[in-house]
């Protein structure tokens, strides 16, 4: 397959999507169309309640938005319009920007998140300072029912944390504009040295999950888990049971913190680059890679070629390569945990689902691949 080189280089700069990994799914349900995709102990809802805290997107910081749209597209996915983010001013005042906007790619679960600089704000500088290290993930989210609840808790648990932040972007609806509000909880830069990790209540769940953007020509349904390489995996285990208010257990690659939807996966350095051989890690820690459950391996495995992107399959799994990343996922397999390659932790309750892991390794351009 033909790639026209520089194109496909201009879309690399922006977001950095690579590997995906694909199981057979279960059939849909009949009342939403919405396939089994988590174990039966993960809650198959978009937001959390009571206690709950789910994973709720993973962000990359890019610095062009229009092509990042673009390479979301030609990965398979039906990327919303682009936004700019603001605080909302006192009364009388106008909104503040924040400093970012994103463009989404919104999921059945969970959302995708390209982040990128709209102002000389904190937070926009603190998306620069990210961006010089590399372009690609520095982001994963949490939902909870109540934000302040969780802030307090963070508190208590001994992390710095910021002032809680009410945070909104207006959306297009298709009866006019609407508005996307979300309360964050976040910590101090140095209190969570992988990025940009917070806590976040949504104020307006049909204004952000509206359904004609949730089908992805590419199959994608849900988040399922966010990997992170750890030079202390030990004590990054302990600072996200934390942070999560979850524990962690023992996994074939290292630690896993199961949530109450999706799971943050640790390893050793070692352990990632086993898994991923073709990542070039930039420095630790590093959030290296992302699970994404789509309906078909085949349709998925289609959208990536007719993208120009090269796929390769491994058995039962299916992995391709895009951007600036490459990934080779593997299989997560139900049992036993000691044979189980990639990075799946114990799944007593998972049913057969497809795995579609967009790895995100830094990779630098030069060293790109192209099929012919």
């Amino acid at each position: 397959m033909a790639v026209d080189r520089r194109k496909f280089l201009r879309s690399a700069a922006t977001t950095g999507i690579a590997a995906l990994v694909v199981r057979p799914l279960r059939a849909a349900s009949p009342e939403d169309d919405m396939p089994d995709i988590f174990t039966a102990a993960e809650a198959d809802r978009q937001l959390p309640r009571d206690d709950e805290i789910f994973l709720d997107h993973v962000g990359h910081f890019v610095r062009d938005p229009q092509a990042a749209s673009a390479a979301l597209t030609r990965a398979g996915f039906a990327p919303t319009p682009i936004s700019i983010q603001v605080n909302p001013g006192a009364e009388g005042d106008a909104p503040r920007l924040t400093g970012t906007g994103n463009v989404t790619a919104m999921l059945r679960r969970g959302y995708l998140e390209m982040l990128f600089k709209t102002a000389d704000t904190p937070l926009g500088r603190e998306l620069d300072a990210a961006l010089a290290r590399y372009p690609g993930l520095h982001l994963a989210a949490f939902s909870v029912a109540d934000a302040a609840k969780a802030h307090r808790r963070l508190t208590g648990a001994g992390f710095g944390t910021r002032p809680l932040v009410q945070m909104e972007r207006p959306v297009e609806t298709e009866t006019g504009t609407g508005k996307a509000a979300f309360t964050v909880a976040r910590v101090v830069p140095e209190a969570m040295a992988e990025g940009r990790i917070q806590i976040l209540t949504h104020r307006t769940e049909e204004t952000v999950w509206q359904r004609r953007w949730l089908t992805h020509p590419n199959g994608a349904l849900g988040l399922l888990d966010v990997v992170i390489a750890e030079s202390d995996m030990a004590e990054a285990a302990r600072r996200f049971q934390r942070f999560t208010d979850r524990k962690a257990i023992q996994t074939g690659a290292g630690m896993a913190v199961p949530l109450d939807r999706g799971r943050v996966q640790l390893m050793t350095s070692d352990s990632f680059g086993a898994l991923l051989p073709d990542v070039a890690v930039p420095g630790l820690p590093f959030i290296g890679a992302y699970g994404v459950a789509v309906r078909s391996r085949d349709t998925t495995e289609k959208m990536l070629r007719q993208g120009g992107i090269t796929s390769r399959r491994h058995g039962s799994v299916n992995a391709g390569w895009n951007l600036t990343r490459f990934a080779r996922g593997r299989r997560l397999e139900s049992d036993p945990p000691s044979l189980r390659p990639g990075w799946g932790a114990p799944h007593p309750g998972r049913r057969a689902v497809q795995d579609f892991s967009f790895g995100l390794a830094r990779m630098p351009a030069r060293r790109l691949s192209f099929s012919r």
